[in-house]
């Protein structure tokens, strides 16, 4: 299915979701998630406003053998979500692809290779990206539910907020979007 269509059935890929400040998972609370994947089958989505602070860019580069300086080059590492933890993902611009790349939006796309790594360390990679530990994911109707349940927002993102927004602003910066405050959300919207 193309982006395009599934966004006309209400889907959210490419989008970004904020946690409402009514939700108080320890995994959830206040975060921000890119959308890379959301259908009838369900979604996938990477946080990017939590840095992982078990394992850094230090210890990926030394465990992939990556020169010294490629440290500060793969960035903050973030804490993607709590599947599959030990799985790298790179979000980044579209200016860089390779046979595995996905291209989620029009200027998002989605790499889960060793090889974009070693091409950033080398300044080969995409000119933006973040790299991620681990994943989001909601079965079929899941994520629907919690926006029902008026746990998430969805809100249009850009390459300037998702790239280059500091991650303790990054969640007031994407309710900024909307027109609104944090303080401005009620936990009974939607609720009649």
């Amino acid at each position: 299915m193309s982006k395009d269509k599934s966004n006309d059935l209400g889907y959210l890929t490419g989008k970004l979701l904020v946690a409402m400040p009514n939700l108080h998972d320890s995994w959830f609370e206040r975060s921000v998630i890119y959308i890379c994947s959301h259908d009838e089958d369900g979604a996938m989505g990477l946080v990017i406003n939590k840095e992982n602070d078990e394992v850094s860019s230090h210890d990926i580069a030394k465990q992939l053998d990556l020169p010294n300086p490629s440290v500060p080059k793969l960035g903050v590492l973030r804490h993607g979500g709590p599947v599959e933890e030990q799985r790298g993902f790179v979000l980044h611009s579209t200016d860089f692809e390779q046979e595995t790349t996905v291209n989620v939006a029009s200027e998002f796309a989605l790499t889960a290779t060793v090889d974009i790594l070693k091409k950033i360390a080398n300044n080969d990679g995409p000119e933006s990206f973040i790299v991620a530990l681990g994943y989001s994911g909601w079965d079929a109707g899941q994520l629907d539910q919690e926006i029902q349940q008026n746990s998430w927002l969805s809100v249009e993102a850009d390459k300037s907020l998702v790239f280059s927004t500091a991650l303790d602003k990054l969640w007031t910066e994407a309710i900024g979007k909307l027109g609104i405050t944090a303080a401005s959300l009620s936990s009974d919207w939607g609720h009649a």
